[in-house]
């Protein structure tokens, strides 16, 4: 890190008095006055051209001065033993784990360096859900779950024999490695550990409180939103993406707490420079409000006493490896390469042991300091907080490596080295329990507990806690409601991105629905043609509109208001999916069931937020997620990155997104209807993924008696009564836009080779795997019974003729139901990169058109002895198909 330098001092006096001056206001008027006198030298200074550094950084001390720091409200004493027996039993969960299997594994001294850090916050600030409170809402660092355990423990929410079912959960009663609400649904809020995701998440959730509150559906005034995580995480792109975002939104209701133990996996995270400088220059500069936790109390004494400012000057050049070594070595190391570094240091010092100066305490092990710092965070208004608190990774362990760049992956402890931490944390356990690696709990009447228990009931109940259910009852309007898609579009040629415009116009306009429709959009509204929207429902602003739109005078002009109900997120997925992730669990968070619709362009989907889409999966969302422009053929003149051929099977591989690709209007239609029912109403844990075309063509009406089939994932679209006498017949499978391409070709085919077809359209390969898939394990796992048949068996096994699957995907979508179709099964898709051109040509290329659709047939038909390789060769001929053309899979 870089310094600036001074010139030395020409006018001492002069100084001296500016610095009095300052003093004296500071003392008759306070800080705030000095604070504006201050900026106003600033201002005047700039203005005349002079260049000053920004001021990003404070010094390397406390932010809270000790005269102006919060008056702790509890029992420190208790607190400390409580804190010590949620370390020891923390400690024993991932040991005890570690002698079932070493497999196991587990992680201790992430815990040890955040206790106070999580202490404070339960003994004194985090309420829970109640009559009287909405309830915060806590991302707890993954790495620090053992230590949360171990105080649900305490509480009486998890048994002893839980505990010794750390990781091991396939028997039943185990808990899980980390944050995961989809295997403990009732105990963790949010999925964390995937470093990173967490702090977008709890941005973009403080955002989505507010928008709730500013549009009347919710009083969320009182809640705040906190964010735990470690300072080797702060790399991570996620989180400090969307800082700007807090900062920008004035979102006061956000609490970030970043542990600065300054290590991160492997080693330091700046052994060469200064991590919590750096962050809280990036948080400044976004817009937040830093509170920095450096020191603990014990070196209050000692600055006090520091006449000349060396104690703050060594603090800040001592760069955070020096800081690492000091810790991992003892005393006398402290006194001689950090107080020895001037001599007016050393004699601070001087009566003070070697013992003294190696437990000076780091703010973030010191509860007056994190409490100061809590209570000051949770008051401050107009930003949200950051709180850089400066811990030792591994507290606690000793030798074991507290402070040391092994310690993360610690997980064993010696028998002599649990004797040092029972004794230092002073544990009132014998040898023998050491030894056994035994849980330790005072008992429910001890001091410890009462006190544990009283300060969680003053705060509402215990955290962290899940609500699985909302309280609510929502009954979704029946299909015939959505009766204008469903008739289809006549002559008129539409898109399905259109048809679904109507079909959200239509719930928005529902008295029950229609205020819970959260539609999200990154800056591609009118793309999709959703900018009618501006003005129906308003795009969000905490702030309203202060300007006016440039074309206020058009219909469709851009509106922003406080009560607006669109997000539109800019050109940023990340976070518009995690505005999705908040409304999609409003469910369980609010105790309020929001609808979101996300909408975007499909190749910028799984692939650029796949881990936010697992960690969806996780929590449970509900709501439906839009891959508009879907399909490798269909986006024609954009090329390689924008035509997706892809993602509809990544989102398929989610054990609970129900993922479609739908081809026509009413598909989609019942599709959503049906997503409704399914979510908001039966309450069920999935989401939907949608694909959206583009391309214009007319839209037919309902088949009768087609809806199950849309909803399992094919049904019959057209049958040919009379089927070639010579079995010269086919069943051709379409889904998406290429389903049209299929009807084309079972035109050709009976035109030119008088081969007939049935067809049917797919719309969703991967929900007819899933059920076909669970009823082969129910026939694996039943051989004395019946065997049953899978849905898409009972579709094709009576039905004449090879089978010949084409979607605009790659051949892995339509491969999926490949080992549950007896016939002859041929698959075409759209394997390769995209390129520009026109959707013809496109499909030409890839080989997806009702061309090839009829050569795939053709060769089918051949291969049973039906027709002859002369009559594919003549297809050849007369759809002028050059059998030398470059292999779009390789090209």
């Amino acid at each position: 890190m870089t310094q600036r330098t001074f010139h030395l001092d020409s006018d001492p006096i002069e100084t001296k008095e500016w610095l009095d001056a300052l003093l004296s206001v500071l003392k008759v008027e306070g800080a705030e006055r000095a604070e504006f006198l201050v900026q106003q030298l600033i201002d005047r200074v700039r203005q005349q051209g002079i260049a000053l550094p920004g001021a990003l950084t404070t010094p390397y001390i406390n932010t809270i001065p000790v005269n102006r720091e919060a008056t702790f409200s509890g029992d420190k004493k208790l607190e400390h033993r409580i804190a010590a027996l949620i370390r020891w039993n923390a400690v024993m969960m991932v040991l005890r784990a570690g002698k079932v299997s070493s497999e196991l594994g587990g992680h201790i001294a992430t815990y040890a360096s955040a206790a106070t850090l999580y202490e404070v916050g339960f003994n004194h600030f985090w309420h829970a859900a109640s009559q009287q409170h909405g309830g915060d809402l806590l991302y707890i660092q993954g790495h620090s779950s053992p230590g949360i355990y171990a105080r649900a423990f305490l509480e009486g929410r998890l048994s002893e024999d839980q505990l010794m079912h750390f990781r091991q959960e396939i028997v039943g009663k185990g808990i899980t490695s980390y944050p995961h609400p989809w295997l403990m649904p009732d105990f963790w809020q949010f999925p964390t550990v995937s470093m990173g995701l967490g702090p977008m998440q709890a941005i973009y959730q403080a955002r989505f409180l507010k928008y709730l509150h500013n549009r009347g559906l919710l009083n969320t005034q009182n809640r705040k939103v906190w964010m735990f995580c470690g300072d080797g995480e702060m790399d991570e792109p996620e989180s400090l993406g969307a800082l700007s975002v807090g900062g920008r939104e004035n979102l006061d209701n956000l609490i970030f707490v970043v542990n600065c133990n300054l290590q991160r996996l492997d080693g330091p995270v700046r052994g060469n420079g200064k991590i919590v400088q750096e962050l809280e220059g990036v948080f400044r500069g976004a817009g937040w409000n830093v509170i920095k936790v450096l020191w603990g109390s014990a070196w209050d004494a000692l600055l006090a006493k520091d006449k000349q400012g060396l104690l703050p000057r060594v603090m800040m050049e001592t760069i955070d490896g020096e800081y690492q070594n000091y810790r991992a070595k003892d005393g006398a190391y402290i006194r001689e390469h950090f107080f020895g570094k001037f001599p007016e240091l050393k004699a601070l010092v001087a009566d003070m042991s070697d013992e003294d100066l190696w437990h000076l305490k780091r703010g973030g092990h010191d509860i007056q300091k994190v409490y100061s710092a809590y209570k000051a965070a949770v008051e401050h208004t107009g930003q949200p907080t950051v709180i850089l608190a400066k811990t030792i990774k591994g507290y606690g362990m000793g030798t074991a490596g507290e402070g040391q760049n092994i310690t993360h992956q610690q997980k064993k402890m010696t028998h002599e080295q649990l004797l040092a931490f029972r004794d230092r944390f002073k544990l009132a356990m014998t040898d023998k329990e050491v030894e056994s690696l035994s849980f330790h709990h005072p008992g429910k009447d001890s001091p410890e507990i009462k006190y544990l228990q009283e300060n969680r009931k003053k705060l509402g109940g215990y955290l962290p806690a899940r609500r699985s259910r909302s309280d609510e009852t929502i009954t979704v309007p029946a299909l015939d409601h959505f009766a204008t898609p469903l008739q289809g579009s006549n002559d008129r040629e539409i898109s399905t991105t259109m048809v679904f415009v109507d079909i959200l116009r239509h719930i928005l306009k529902d008295k029950t629905l229609g205020p819970r429709v959260v539609p999200i959009v990154p800056d591609e509204s009118r793309t999709f043609g959703m900018e009618g929207l501006f003005r129906q429902i308003g795009i969000y602003s905490p702030v309203g509109q202060l300007y006016k739109p440039v074309d206020a005078d058009q219909l469709m002009y851009y509106r922003e208001d406080v009560k607006g109900q669109l997000l539109e997120e800019g050109i940023n997925e990340g976070g518009a999916f995690c505005s999705w992730m908040a409304a999609a669990t409003s469910y369980s968070t609010n105790n309020l069931s929001m609808i979101p619709f996300y909408i975007y362009y499909s190749m910028f989907g799984y692939q650029r937020v796949g881990d936010f889409v697992w960690a969806a999966g996780d929590m449970q969302a509900r709501g439906f997620i839009l891959g508009a422009t879907a399909g490798r053929t269909t986006l024609a003149g954009e090329g390689l990155q924008h035509q997706d051929g892809h993602n509809l099977l990544f989102f398929s591989v989610v054990p609970n997104c129900v993922a479609y690709d739908p081809c026509f209007g009413y598909e989609l239609t019942v599709i959503i209807q049906d997503g409704l029912r399914r979510m908001v109403e039966k309450q069920e844990n999935v989401f939907y993924y949608l694909t959206l075309m583009n391309e214009n063509y007319k839209q037919p009406a309902l088949p009768k008696g087609s809806e199950e089939g849309i909803l399992k994932g094919m049904y019959l679209l057209a049958e040919n009564k009379k089927p070639n006498e010579k079995r010269k017949h086919v069943q051709l499978l379409g889904s998406g836009t290429i389903l049209n391409e299929v009807i084309a070709a079972a035109e050709l085919l009976e035109k030119d080779f008088a081969v007939t077809a049935d067809i049917w359209s797919v719309t969703s390969f991967s929900e007819l795997r899933k059920e076909a898939l669970a009823v082969e394990r129910d026939n694996l796992l039943h051989p004395s019974a019946p065997a049953k048949q899978s849905y898409v068996a009972k579709c094709l096994s009576d039905r004449i003729g090879p089978v010949i699957a084409a979607s605009d995907y790659i051949r892995l979508n339509a491969d999926q139901i490949r080992g549950f179709i007896k016939q002859n099964y041929l698959v075409l898709g759209t394997d390769g990169y995209g390129r520009s051109d026109t959707r013809e040509q496109l499909r030409q290329f890839f080989e997806v058109n009702r061309f090839f659709i009829v050569i795939a047939s053709l060769h089918a038909l051949c291969a049973e002895g039906v027709v002859s390789a002369k009559e594919i060769e003549q297809a050849f001929a007369k759809y002028s198909i050059d059998a030398k053309k470059p292999n779009p899979f390789t090209a």
